[in-house]
């Protein structure tokens, strides 16, 4: 029977390679997420087919799984690339759709964080090495494809992409979204995943943790006042990991978690509108039998 190409969600954006029907008949496809800016995409090939995004080889697990996303201000136009062990192959360009930004101005704000000391240069430069190491793994987890749960219940007071303006000088802009809460509200993992970093006080987001979801796939929480986990342990969706404190450069308890795709900042909103469709059973083995 000739195997059905699929496309397992119908999103803005998605522009479609024209496809001979028997190429669809012999190459397979699947893709979840939104095609746009800051969009977390999930993909399923069959098992043993490689896949490549602009030429570069993404990892593929056995169950055929890959990821790839799209930056804040992404307009490229990318080739997806599925090739069959006997060579047939299978192209889609996708172009992430534009979005609009909100921009917030915050007046208020102490002269020594907009202005960091040469002693605070050198503590900013250390922590972004140990947040690039953690978010360089590149394990062969798949937890990211089994959907997210937002990590805490709190009002939601900033959001992806958004500019701030402090004291009148516009800034990076922001890629987390943040949730209000009181010091010690209870941070739950959004995904199932390994912790690879916890520093109790950088100097721009105070208590910083890191969960590797698989594929370059990260959870990034900042503000934090205290952790559950360390380094190492394995944790699973729902687990309280951490809790929200005010530590670093904060106006006020909150948490502020970022989802990262190897150096690619995507939306965490987007990352919580995935399905938990792609959960395998694990095949029995003959012990098991």
């Amino acid at each position: 029977m000739l195997k059905k190409y699929l496309v397992g969600k119908v999103v803005s954006g998605l522009l479609l390679a024209c496809l001979s029907q028997s190429i669809q008949a012999k190459v397979s496809l699947e893709l979840d997420g939104e095609i746009t800016q800051g969009g977390l995409v999930v993909g399923k090939t069959s098992p043993g087919n490689e896949v490549y995004y602009d030429k570069d080889p993404l990892k593929v697990s056995r169950h055929g799984l890959f990821t790839l996303g799209f930056s804040r201000d992404d307009d490229q136009t990318h080739e997806l690339k599925i090739i069959k062990s006997d060579g047939q192959k299978l192209v889609q360009y996708l172009t992430p759709t534009k979005r609009k930004y909100n921009v917030q101005s915050i007046e208020g704000i102490d002269k020594k964080i907009m202005e960091p000391s040469a002693e605070a240069l050198k503590q900013i430069a250390k922590d972004s090495i140990q947040i690039r190491a953690a978010r360089a793994i590149s394990s062969d987890n798949i937890d990211f494809a089994h959907g997210f749960k937002a990590p805490a219940t709190g009002r939601i007071t900033g959001v992806y992409g958004s500019q701030r303006i402090y004291n009148g000088v516009p800034k990076n802009p922001h890629y987390g979204l943040d949730y209000a809460g009181p010091k010690g509200t209870a941070v739950k993992s959004p995904a199932a995943g390994v912790i690879t970093l916890w520093a109790p006080n950088m100097f721009y987001s105070g208590g910083t943790l890191i969960i590797d979801h698989g594929h370059g796939i990260t959870s990034t929480f900042l503000h934090l006042s205290a952790s559950k986990v360390d380094v190492g342990d394995k944790v699973l969706q729902g687990q309280p990991i951490a809790e929200i404190g005010s530590t670093g450069r904060s106006t006020g308890p909150h948490l502020d978690w970022r989802v990262n795709w190897h150096n690619v900042r995507l939306d965490p909103a987007l990352a919580l509108t995935l399905p938990n469709s792609h959960t395998f059973k694990p095949k029995k083995t003959k012990a098991a039998e």
